[in-house]
């Protein structure tokens, strides 16, 4: 299983919090590694995360949620 955590973009304040832009893929959906899963924000930065492996991405986060860097936010089984 891999976890998919929210970036660190702010690294002068690594417990500023920050918010899932939008969902690329859809809970239960299969993914391949490098594919874009998600754009994450923290106040003006923005960034998108790719998977890391392949399988059923499980989100964990819903689209506009507020979470902190680090935090999981889906996982790939």
């Amino acid at each position: 299983m891999i976890e998919v955590r929210f970036p660190l973009l702010n690294e002068s304040e690594p417990d500023a919090e920050g918010v899932l832009a939008t969902w690329f893929v859809g809970d239960g959906e299969e993914v391949g590694e490098g594919q874009l899963l998600c754009e994450v924000q923290v106040e003006k930065t923005s960034e998108d995360v790719h998977a890391e492996g392949a399988g059923t991405i499980r989100l964990a986060v819903s689209e506009g949620e507020v979470v902190r860097q680090g935090e999981v936010i889906a996982r790939i089984e």
